[in-house]
């Protein structure tokens, strides 16, 4: 939870009193807590206010350079996979 920036208090508050941006930062400790080597993320960042998507987004970006593990995310966003990505992959198919 620290890795994340969660306040050790958040682990007594059910999931419907957390922010949008805390429920995320939570399902990103769930998915690290099982340590993976490749982690997926599917539009993780779609449902929130501009400020808290760009907030996480750094916080996506500080987590993979201190842990270096893959991280898979799939997003309809061209600028948030331009600003993420250190490789991408565009499906044009309909």
């Amino acid at each position: 939870m620290t890795l994340l920036g969660l306040e050790s208090n958040l682990r007594e508050r059910y999931p419907h009193q957390l922010s949008g941006g805390q429920q995320q930062r939570v399902g990103v400790a769930r998915a690290l807590a099982a340590d993976p080597q490749v982690l997926l993320m599917d539009e993780p960042f779609g449902a929130l206010d501009p400020v808290t998507r760009g907030a996480l987004q750094q916080e996506m970006t500080r987590i993979h350079r201190l842990l270096g593990r893959t991280i898979v995310l799939v997003t309809h966003d061209i600028d948030e996979a331009l600003r993420l990505a250190e490789t991408s992959g565009i499906d044009g198919s309909r």
